[in-house]
């Protein structure tokens, strides 16, 4: 597989939850500009679900959270939300019951993607791959 990036797009926003309308906006358009040729929903999902979990479990006063997205020369897209608290939190989706409200997004970008994150100096990124 070519892992090289052959576009990417990213932009760096404020962790309030009215935010996410806009990411959303600015995500469909970087996919337009990328164009990648895969589900424009799903990629816009995962994007809405990993930026909304950043600003609900990881917002720091005057911290932002940065959002890249990368097409790969194999078609893949990676989606990467950096946010400044170094741990994940600690969902308990496995126990999650069907009338909670919240507690079921990473497992819905499951469905879509393989996920990963990884600690870095200024607190963690979380990384989507999503196929074509």
């Amino acid at each position: 597989m070519d892992h090289s990036v052959t576009g990417e797009w990213s932009m760096s926003f404020t962790m309030t939850p009215r935010v996410i309308g806009l990411i959303r906006r600015q995500s469909a358009r970087a996919l337009d500009r990328l164009g990648w040729p895969g589900d424009r929903d799903a990629a816009l999902l995962v994007v809405s679900e990993l930026t909304t979990n950043a600003v609900v479990h990881a917002a720091v006063p005057g911290r932002l959270l940065r959002l890249r997205l990368a097409a790969l020369a194999d078609g893949r897209l990676l989606v990467d939300v950096s946010d400044p608290v170094a741990r994940m939190p600690d969902h308990g989706e496995q126990n999650t019951e069907p009338d909670e409200e919240g507690g079921r997004g990473l497992l819905l970008v499951r469905c879509f993607a393989r996920l990963s994150w990884r600690p870095d100096g200024n607190g963690k990124t979380v990384r989507a791959l999503l196929s074509t």
